[in-house]
């Protein structure tokens, strides 16, 4: 008996260094894999909880202090676009939003987020305002019921108040021509 004991040491031996090599080529692998499936997708396509849901209720102020709610988003598509003063992103696609407000057949509005009325009127005086409304969140309550992430988002908003669709970062020309106006355009002609 007391063999067959002295031969069970080593095995577990040869066991446990069998473990301690596999382990962390396992867990190696597992960070490729996480990797490689995390580096193939598009950071500015993120899923929203929201899609085809209506615009989470709010009650705020708009910049210059009248009260707004979500119903002020309905009845007509909305580009609804979160920015800051602060924001250095914002800023970036900020001529292209001066070009689209001309566009004539939806809102384009804006949420202040987590800023002062006064850095964010100072900054539209300096930059332009392409904004029909701006709904001021300072203390994003309604940027957290929308899953804000950081600025600048927007969300296309069709005429019964559902999101229909969210863009992540700035809007290039090209997204704006191949993805976020082709979208408006179909909600826009549907009765």
């Amino acid at each position: 008996m007391q063999h067959s004991a002295d031969n069970s040491a080593p095995e577990r031996s040869r066991a446990q260094s069998l473990g301690r090599a596999v382990l962390p080529i396992a867990l190696l692998g597992a960070l490729g894999l996480f990797l490689a499936f995390g580096l193939t997708r598009d950071p500015a396509v993120l899923k929203s909880e929201l899609i085809d849901r209506p615009v989470p209720e709010f009650a705020l102020q708009t910049l210059d202090g009248a009260s707004v709610t979500q119903a002020e988003l309905q009845g007509q598509v909305v580009l609804l676009n979160v920015f800051g003063s602060w924001c250095v992103a914002c800023l970036v696609e900020h001529p292209l939003l001066m070009e689209i407000a001309a566009e004539p057949d939806f809102l384009l509005a804006g949420v202040n987020w987590r800023d002062r009325p006064d850095a964010a009127e100072n900054w539209l005086a300096r930059h332009g305002n392409p904004y029909g409304l701006i709904i001021a969140d300072p203390r994003s309550r309604l940027a957290i019921d929308l899953g804000v992430a950081g600025a600048p988002e927007t969300y296309i908003i069709d005429r019964d108040g559902r999101i229909r669709y969210k863009h992540v970062g700035p809007i290039s020309t090209d997204d704006w021509r191949e993805t976020l106006r082709p979208i408006i355009n179909q909600l826009a002609s549907t009765p």
